[in-house]
């Protein structure tokens, strides 16, 4: 006899809290704002209404690290702003994830120079890369909803 037969029709959800942690944080992740160059001006039109980027639970990019919890760096990293987006990315609260938007915060992009880092996964761990030069709004969804997939399957061990 299982668990739907003893309670009959009550409307009970039985769920575990690896699964409840996990749909929450995919469901009030805040966005940091971190726009470098000119996938910045995408990542607007991802939050804008066309595209609406709340109906995934991020209403409004954060100015602040201690208010966010998913740091979205779009464009190119330069060598002397490095030390900015690291200190950000130390001052945003566990858990964190870090999506990196474009060719240019992916692997450098065209910029083959010394002044712009080749990668921002030099500085910070990378959860998502979003390619494109600069990508599409739609691409950087499909990277969010992504980061849900993975953030969904975590399990509580990796949690510390």
């Amino acid at each position: 006899m299982g668990v739907e037969q003893k309670l009959g029709d009550m409307g009970v959800v039985t769920t575990t809290l690896e699964q409840a942690v996990n749909w929450s944080r995919t469901r009030a992740m805040w966005p940091m704002l971190f726009g470098l160059a000119c996938c910045a001006i995408e990542m607007m039109a991802a939050q804008a209404a066309h595209y609406d980027m709340s109906r995934f639970g991020m209403e409004l990019m954060r100015p602040s690290p201690r208010q966010s919890d998913l740091m979205i760096v779009a464009g190119r990293v330069s060598r002397k702003m490095a030390p900015v987006l690291r200190r950000l990315y130390d001052q945003m609260a566990d858990p964190k994830w870090v999506v990196a938007m474009g060719d240019c915060a992916s692997c450098g992009g065209v910029f083959n120079n010394y002044a712009v880092v080749q990668g921002v996964d030099e500085i910070v761990p990378v959860d998502i890369y979003v390619a494109g030069c600069p990508p599409r709004p739609e691409a950087l969804i499909n990277g969010i909803m992504a980061l849900h997939a993975k953030v969904g399957s975590e399990k509580v061990k990796n949690w510390a």
